[in-house]
């Protein structure tokens, strides 16, 4: 398959990270959290309440895929991001040399709501769920997993997928 990128894509609290880490981990690829690479002003836009729109994701979303071209000329990675818009996976996949593998974890609004309103020390309040699922457009070309299953199970569902895309 040569050189690649996984996008692990969802709203927020469906749990990229948590997914993206363990795949790290089991593939040897380096993981990078998008959240990772909002600028000042829009962590504190959506700490305040308020969803980001177009114009705010543009630099955010060049910023990784950057970081995308530059990983896949050694090797790959995996790359945690919302990519809620198909305009914004266009984005992302611009001007990348290898394959590019989106993963989409899915799930109800009532159970990620229930992660959002768990987690601590983050910058992406609960109250911005609803903004996320209507911006969402649910992919035609990733694997689609249900994150009802639990994190190791998605990890064995992605290396699967992974094993069988090599052939």
């Amino acid at each position: 398959m040569g050189a690649f990128v996984i996008y692990i894509m969802g709203v927020s609290g469906s749990g990229k990270t948590t997914v993206g880490k363990k795949l790290s981990a089991k593939t040897g690829l380096p993981f990078f959290d998008g959240d990772d690479f909002h600028s000042s002003s829009n962590r504190k836009k959506m700490q305040a309440g308020h969803p980001l729109n177009d114009e705010d994701r543009k630099a955010w979303l060049h910023r990784i895929n950057e970081l995308a071209k530059d990983q896949v000329k050694t090797g790959g990675a995996i790359i945690a991001c919302s990519a809620l818009k198909e305009k914004y996976r266009e984005v992302l996949s611009m001007g990348i040399s290898g394959s590019v593998i989106w993963i989409f974890l899915q799930g109800s609004y009532e159970l990620i709501r229930k992660r959002l309103e768990a987690r601590k020390d983050h910058f992406m309040p609960a109250s911005l769920l609803a903004s996320q699922f209507e911006a969402l457009e649910v992919p035609s070309d990733a694997l689609n997993i249900d994150i009802a299953i639990g994190p190791d199970q998605i990890v064995g569902k992605i290396t699967a997928y992974l094993e069988t895309s090599k052939s």
